[in-house]
């Protein structure tokens, strides 16, 4: 418990440290358009919004930053008693650059760099895209009734499968996330892609295509088919009044290829949250991606729901998903299912408090065992400012069912408590 308290106490100290820094130049989501503002202001912004207040008059590039720090309190065991032993201490901080640049009116460019991150030690390029809401460039006023509703994205970033991916943590931009980890098969992956999104009335239509590849290459090999995948999004959001708001959307995710789409739950190269968890002595190989599960599947269909709803401060947002593989490559299929109910309070909401309830069941080949994995969150924060954010959760993991006796994870659990602090701008 000392250790707790002091951990605790040390990663507000570096927090407060942290946020003396001032910026010294103009808020980005004021002057870019048709922009997810990188803050508080971004909560619960999905798609995109298709209103803007900005003009452009001159080409103009904003440089942000994401930073976030952990202190971790977590225990595990299994049915071997071969894990390492975990202490409570603070995790090596993770930092985003971001670079967005409106290019032309209704042009713009976001470029994410990893500065710092679990899994890389390097800096490295996340991923661009180019986002395009007015086609003015090639005349004024071109196709303006269409583009008043419809976006062109293209890139090779992270692409709009499901609703889930708008509420993770991004390396380092944790700020949208109520919670420290994110879900236990993780919707995300950065490809080549290309989508159109139409927002009209409330109802969101979105189609897209990526290359089905995280490593790009243009090596081919008998391994490599080169097929695409394809997606989409259907939906309703709406504000019916100053109090209530609902949004539900379904999105689907196809892939035939058997060397292309088997990352869309394993796209994450900055690893998980969680530091060290069902790592085994004198493991050979360390697995940065411990917590999620991704099971790899070739010839992948996916489809995910998403139902949220907002009544003043009360918040809940749910995930229904399953991916599957085809007959060929033995009929396995995974269910996931999430629900997160918070209630945020004071004058600016900058209080809430809440619990993420997650679970994975499913078989990798039709007739296999089961495999099922839950997770509970329980957890709150404070918002210091727009762009600084402290939260506390309690974490509980179980692999329940599924696993060989020889396995690590065979009566796996994991369950502690984290402190987060970040800073996003």
């Amino acid at each position: 418990m000392k250790k707790l308290i002091y951990g605790l106490s040390a990663g507000f100290i570096a927090l407060t440290a942290v946020t003396t820094a001032t910026f010294a130049q103009e808020s980005e989501s004021d002057k870019l358009q048709y922009f997810r503002a990188n803050d508080k202001r971004g909560i619960n912004v999905f798609e995109t919004p298709k209103e803007t207040n900005s003009t452009f008059d001159k080409v103009k590039v904003f440089v942000g930053g994401d930073f976030a720090l952990q202190f971790q309190s977590i225990n595990h065991s299994n049915s071997l008693n071969n894990l390492v032993d975990l202490g409570s201490n603070v995790n090596l901080p993770t930092a985003n650059l971001n670079i967005n640049t409106q290019l032309a009116d209704g042009v713009r460019l976001h470029l994410r760099t990893y500065l710092s991150s679990k899994h890389h030690n390097e800096a490295w390029v996340k991923g661009g895209h180019m986002q395009i809401d007015k086609l003015d460039f090639i005349k004024p006023g071109f196709l303006e009734g269409l583009m008043s509703v419809t976006t062109l994205t293209f890139g090779l970033d992270e692409f709009n499968y499901g609703d889930a991916h708008f509420r993770r943590s991004d390396n380092a931009r944790v700020i949208f996330n109520p919670f420290i980890g994110n879900y236990i098969m993780d919707a995300f992956s950065t490809e080549a892609f290309g989508e159109v999104t139409v927002q009209k009335n409330g109802f969101i239509g979105v189609i897209g295509l990526t290359n089905g590849k995280l490593n790009q290459s243009v090596v081919v090999n008998d391994n490599s088919d080169n097929k695409v995948s394809f997606y989409g999004k259907l939906g309703f959001d709406k504000q019916f009044n100053e109090d209530v708001r609902f949004r539900l959307t379904g999105s689907w995710y196809l892939n035939n290829g058997t060397t292309t789409g088997t990352w869309l739950y394993g796209g994450d190269r900055a690893g998980s949250r969680y530091y060290k968890i069902m790592e085994e002595l004198n493991a050979e190989r360390v697995n940065d991606f411990e917590g999620r599960f991704n099971p790899r599947f070739r010839q992948m269909s996916a489809i995910q729901f998403n139902p949220f709803l907002k009544v003043k401060g009360f918040e809940f947002f749910g995930i229904y998903e399953i991916v599957s593989n085809s007959e060929e490559q033995g009929n396995g299929q995974f269910t996931q299912l999430a629900g997160e109910a918070l209630y945020r309070f004071g004058g600016m909401e900058q209080f809430y408090f809440g619990a993420r309830l997650n679970s994975v069941n499913g078989n990798m080949s039709e007739g296999a065992i089961d495999t099922k994995i839950t997770r509970t969150n329980i957890g709150g924060g404070w918002f210091m400012t727009n762009n600084v954010l402290i939260k506390l959760e309690y974490v509980n993991q179980q692999y329940k069912e599924g696993f060989a006796a020889d396995s690590k994870y065979n009566g796996g659990e994991f369950k502690g408590v984290n402190l987060e602090a970040a800073i996003s701008f």
